[in-house]
């Protein structure tokens, strides 16, 4: 049976595709082999002549300044008690007769029933220091702003 290809020319040693078959596969070869080869190399023969020389240093200082605020003086508070003396004059209602039904403790709301007395305190502390607390509903003095839970007695605590 006869060759079905020509011969090569005879000025070429081998086609132009034979070529790169072989020089492609050779650099790649190459390259691995050198990359192999420098991953290999911890660098001890630089960090040795580093060490040998003596060279300068360079220390770097840093200084932080940090600020402080002094604290307030502490404030002095002075507690001053005053002491007032209130001198009321009670003046006492006759009795009613034996037949009137005029005791103060009517049917009325009672929260400001004041009746008719001469005595008249602003607060509990104005009735305590005249020493007329507790002031029961009708006595002189009682005031239904006295007695805070409407029971008929007036500065009872």
């Amino acid at each position: 049976m006869a060759n079905p290809y020509p011969a090569p020319p005879a000025g070429r040693s081998a086609p132009k595709w034979a070529r790169k078959r072989f020089v492609i596969p050779g650099v790649g070869l190459a390259f691995f082999i050198g990359l192999a080869a420098g991953l290999g190399d911890d660098g001890s023969t630089t960090t040795k002549a580093a060490a040998k020389e003596a060279r300068p240093t360079a220390t770097v200082t840093a200084t932080a300044t940090k600020t402080i605020k002094p604290k307030p003086a502490p404030t002095v508070t002075k507690t001053v008690k005053a002491t007032k003396t209130v001198k009321v004059t009670v003046t006492p209602r006759p009795q009613p007769a034996a037949g009137s039904d005029d005791t103060g403790s009517g049917s009325g709301s009672g929260s400001s029933d004041t009746g008719s007395s001469t005595a008249y305190y602003g607060n509990c502390t104005e009735a305590r220091a005249a020493g007329a607390a507790p002031i029961h509903r009708g006595q002189p003095g009682y005031g239904g702003h006295l007695d805070r839970d409407g029971d008929g007695v007036g500065c009872d605590t």
